[in-house]
C-alpha cells in the first residue's frame, strides 16, 4: 500500500519513513504542504497520508481541507500528525477532515497501530465500492452476454438523441434478430442456444466503433446505436457489415448450427423522431426482414429500401 509522509522536519521525515518501510508500506515523501498537495493531485496519488500539522507553504489542516472539497476524486484517508494535544486543535483537525490524530512524539507501536485502522477503513471502503459497481453492472448489463440490457440501452439513445440535437447529427437504430433461433434451442440444446448469443454478442461488439452502444434487448434480439451516421446509405452499409458478419460465424463442426441474422434499420435525424419512434420505425423494418424472407437488412422510413442476401 502507499502511503503519502508530508513532514518538514528531516529527523521525523526519515524516521517515518524508515518505519514504513520496514512495515513493507511504499513511501511517497513530501517536504512541505504544497509538495504534498500536489502528489495528492496525481492520478495514482496514495489512498492513506500522514500530514503534519504545521508545515511551510501549506499547513496539514489546509492540505486536509482541499481533500474533502473534492467530491468527485478517490477518498485519502489522513493521519494527522500534531505536537498540539489541547481538545479544541484535536476538534479543528477533526472538524477541517482528519481521519485520525497522533500526538507528537509518538512510539512505534502507537503508528503502527493508527496505520492498521487507516488500512482496515480503506479496505473496507474498497469492499463497498466494488459492490455498488457489481450491483450497477449488473442492474445495466445482460447477464449473458455482458451487453447492455433493455432498460440501458433506452436511456443512452435517450442521452445520444439530446446529444445528436444539441449538434444537429444523426442517430442510425438498428434492431437485430437471429432467425429460427427457437429452431437452434430444439436441436442443438439450450447450452449451446446461450453459446450463439455470446458469439453474436461478442461479434457485434467487436464490430462497433467509439461512438456506437449495443444491447441485448431480449431472447435472441439486439439493438446497435450507431452515432453521427452520415447518411442512410452509410447506416445501410453498418447493418450490412453486420449481417454479413454474423452469417459467416462459425461454432463447431459440422453438425453445428449456422446462424443468419434479419436486420431493421433507421437513421433519426436532429429534430426528427422521440427515441420510441426511432426504435418503432427500425422495430417496423426488422418485421419488414422478417417477412419478406430473413437474413436480409431492411431500412426503415419514408424512402426505405432493402438488401437481401
Amino acid at each position: 500500500m502507499r502511503v503519502l509522509i508530508a513532514e518538514d522536519e528531516p529527523v521525523s521525515r526519515h524516521m517515518l519513513e524508515a518505519f514504513l518501510t520496514k512495515w513493507g508500506y511504499e513511501v511517497v515523501v513530501a517536504g512541505d504542504g504544497r509538495e504534498a498537495w500536489q502528489v495528492l493531485q496525481q492520478d495514482d496519488a496514495p489512498k492513506l497520508a500522514i500530514l503534519d500539522w504545521m508545515m511551510p507553504g501549506m499547513e496539514g489542516v489546509q492540505v486536509c481541507q482541499r481533500l474533502r472539497e473534492r467530491a468527485d476524486h478517490p477518498y485519502v484517508y489522513v493521519l494527522m500528525l500534531t505536537s498540539r494535544d489541547r481538545k479544541q486543535d484535536l476538534v479543528e483537525g477533526i472538524e477541517a477532515g482528519a481521519d485520525d490524530y497522533l500526538i507528537k512524539p509518538f512510539d512505534a507501536h502507537e503508528l503502527m497501530a493508527h496505520l492498521h485502522a487507516g488500512k482496515r477503513i480503506l479496505d473496507v471502503q474498497q469492499e463497498l465500492i466494488s459492490a455498488r459497481d457489481a450491483l450497477r453492472v449488473q442492474a445495466t448489463h445482460d447477464p449473458l452476454t455482458g451487453l447492455w440490457n433493455h432498460a440501458a440501452i433506452f436511456d443512452i439513445l435517450r442521452r445520444e438523441l439530446e446529444r445528436a440535437q444539441r449538434q444537429r447529427t444523426s442517430l442510425g437504430v438498428v434492431m437485430a434478430d437471429l432467425d429460427h433461433f427457437k429452431q437452434i434451442n430444439d436441436t442443438f440444446g439450450h447450452d449451446t442456444g446461450d453459446h450463439v448469443l455470446i458469439q453474436v454478442a461478442a461479434f457485434l461488439q467487436e464490430s462497433l466503433s467509439g461512438s456506437a452502444f449495443c444491447a441485448r434487448l431480449g431472447g435472441e434480439e439486439f439493438c446497435v446505436l450507431v452515432s453521427d451516421v452520415a447518411s442512410d446509405d452509410e447506416l445501410l452499409l453498418f447493418a450490412e457489415r453486420v449481417r454479413r458478419g454474423v452469417r459467416e460465424l462459425r461454432f463447431g463442426g459440422r453438425d453445428q448450427p449456422r446462424v443468419t441474422v434479419s436486420i431493421g434499420a433507421a437513421r433519426r435525424l436532429a429534430h426528427e423522431l422521440t427515441a420510441r419512434e426511432a426504435i418503432v420505425r427500425a422495430d417496423q423494418a426488422l418485421y419488414c426482414a422478417k417477412r419478406d424472407g430473413r437474413d436480409r437488412t431492411q431500412l426503415g422510413g419514408p424512402e426505405a429500401m432493402a438488401v437481401a442476401s
